[in-house]
């Protein structure tokens, strides 16, 4: 049976990998714009696009969820059970906040471990007991540690870039801006079109693909930091009910990959879930069940 440890290398290779087939994808439309200096006017784009994500994601994440900071007199079950977890993963304590939807949910923000928080709904408190609860606790702060916000930060700025670079190309072709011949050393407008076309496209399923490995990867790591996956495998099944029962009223879809379960209702079918920022709950249930008889219990 595979280890915990070893699940959570894969999926670290497996961002990498897609990673770089965005930077790949990003690295051929820059070349087809406009040569190196096409590339660095794009990249300079994305940078500046990036960074003020970066710095400002988290408050405006919670913001847009209405999310209320709570003191340790205002909630201190769960001000104990985040404490005794991030002691045991030695990371620093995040800003809790609760968001006032009876839907059951949770997600965690902010750009590294000093600068975070995690936030949960009113429904999630009352619908899971406090094991099922640490779980999800557990599952959040791995994010944090795992620096998923950072990567999905990267990748989300990387694919609006190729979008952007697909736009401008569409564009550019449309009002005869792109009349280089393959004689002159360019690409031809035909190649520039279809790069334009299907770049984008691929770089939004590498970018959902992204999301759903770091889910697979902070699922893993929170069983190991709690010391049982059964837990969260538990409040999974419970959550996946619950958000069906009870729509999310907040926010909306650019910011449903920071939950731990889409907020909107689940997708069905494969190609459905190609294109959703989480993966099957039934999968991800399947995967913390199979770590038990390799689990290193905290």
């Amino acid at each position: 049976m595979v280890s915990p440890r070893a699940g959570v290398g894969r999926n670290y290779a497996k961002t990498a990998a897609l990673m770089a087939f965005l930077i790949a994808i990003l690295a051929i439309g820059g070349s087809m714009w406009g040569g190196l200096n096409g590339m660095l006017l794009f990249g300079l784009i994305g940078v500046v696009f990036n960074f003020v994500s970066y710095w400002f994601s988290d408050r405006i994440a919670l913001m847009a969820h209405r999310a209320q900071a709570v003191t340790r007199e205002e909630a201190p079950e769960f001000y104990e059970m985040v404490e005794r977890l991030t002691r045991k993963a030695g990371m620093p304590m995040p800003k809790l906040y609760v968001i006032p939807s009876m839907t059951p949910n949770a997600f965690a923000t902010g750009r590294n471990p000093a600068h975070a928080a995690v936030a949960v709904t009113q429904g999630i408190v009352q619908l899971l007991d406090k094991r099922e609860l640490e779980g999800v606790l557990a599952h959040e702060l791995s994010h944090v540690r795992n620096r998923d916000i950072l990567i999905a930060t990267i990748a989300a700025a990387v694919a609006g870039l190729i979008a952007s670079i697909g736009h401008a190309i569409q564009w550019g072709a449309m009002f005869g801006g792109f009349r280089r011949s393959n004689d002159e050393g360019g690409s031809s407008v035909f190649e520039m079109l279809a790069w334009a076309i299907l770049a984008p496209i691929m770089a939004m399923i590498v970018q959902l693909a992204v999301s759903r490995s770091r889910e697979y990867g902070a699922d893993a790591s929170g069983a190991e930091l709690l010391g049982d996956p059964e837990p969260l495998a538990q409040a999974l099944l419970k959550l996946e009910q619950g958000n069906e029962a009870i729509p999310y009223q907040f926010g909306g879809p650019a910011t449903a990959h920071l939950f731990i379960v889409h907020p909107f209702g689940g997708a069905g079918g494969k190609v459905m879930n190609l294109l959703s920022t989480h993966p099957p709950i039934e999968e991800r249930v399947r995967r913390l069940r199979e770590m038990r008889p390799g689990m290193r219990y905290a």
